[in-house]
């Protein structure tokens, strides 16, 4: 055979080779497991450069950052302030006389109810 031939089937199994390896690359690659810890690696690493980020932003503004959970934890908590405010408001502004408790009648209980019965042979009212 001519040596040319020999040399491009030589370069032909090289690049056959080349070609396989990468497939096999890729196959690994975009297995679901492995696509999963990949994220799951970068999300911890990008949760970890947040994290240093917010630390480095609470040490240069302390004060700053004090008043941005203090308006968030009243915004959250919008209701039971409101509501607290609110009792106290009326216990400060009511008078004696409004906070005394008028002695109500115990209520009384509604009489049970009687079961109705056939009626009374002697009421019976013939109609024509």
């Amino acid at each position: 055979m001519n040596a040319r031939i020999i040399a491009a089937e030589a370069d032909v199994a090289e690049a056959r080779e080349a070609l396989i390896d990468t497939a096999r690359e890729l196959q690994q690659r975009l297995q679901p497991k492995t696509l999963a810890r990949e994220a799951w690696e970068s999300a911890k690493v990008k949760g970890a450069d947040l994290a240093e980020d917010a630390v480095d932003a609470v040490k240069r503004r302390p004060v700053a950052t004090g008043g941005v959970i203090a308006a968030i934890a009243m915004f959250l908590a919008r209701d039971p302030i409101k509501d607290g405010v609110s009792r106290l408001y009326d216990a400060m502004t009511s008078t004696k006389e409004s906070d005394q408790v008028v002695a109500k009648a115990p209520a009384r209980k509604p009489a049970p109810r009687r079961k109705r019965s056939a009626p009374h042979p002697a009421r019976k009212t013939e109609s024509k």
